[in-house]
């Protein structure tokens, strides 16, 4: 990988890799494969109580108990299970020394694709009233826009540190 240097006219460089592209509602986002540990079947999730509306609770995989975050929920847009709806694992960095593998609900996967970094834009400055902090960029994938996600501030820090806390 390039050593790139952050310029004004090359954010975007170092965002150049694989992603792998997930649908809540129609719209497309982009999770960095190197964040992915798996993808699984919906299955039953414990429910933990004093978490906030999009933490669904815990599962338990393969004997260790994960927290789960409904993605459609934290992002304000419907959420119905339906045939596809799956489980996204990735591994989320609490600190730099600490990590922690979650669970996203997603209506389903679509694919992975190899972004260039000339395929990745920076993300639209949308006033001060819109946070966009968990936001990487803005893809051109095949003529659509795909948000790419900083996963790792898509779940605030604290509300992690909650769930790993109650678990």
């Amino acid at each position: 990988m390039s050593t790139a240097t952050a310029t004004p006219n090359a954010p975007t460089t170092s965002l150049a890799g694989k992603y792998l592209t997930v649908v809540l509602e129609n719209e497309a986002y982009g999770i960095a494969v190197l964040k992915v540990r798996e993808i699984i079947r919906l299955q039953k999730i414990t429910p933990v109580p004093q978490m906030p509306t999009f933490v669904k609770g815990v599962i338990n995989l393969r004997g260790r108990v994960i927290p789960v975050v409904d993605l459609r929920v934290k992002f304000g847009v419907k959420a119905e299970f339906a045939e596809r709806t799956c489980i996204v694992v990735v591994q989320v960095k609490l600190s730099t020394a600490q990590s922690v593998q979650m669970g996203l609900i997603v209506d389903s996967v679509e694919e992975v694709v190899t972004l260039a970094a000339n395929e990745i834009e920076p993300t639209p400055d949308f006033g001060s009233t819109i946070s966009t902090e968990y936001l990487l960029g803005m893809a051109k994938v095949k003529g659509a826009v795909k948000t790419l996600l900083d996963i790792d501030r898509v779940v605030a820090p604290e509300t992690v540190q909650a769930m790993v806390q109650a678990v």
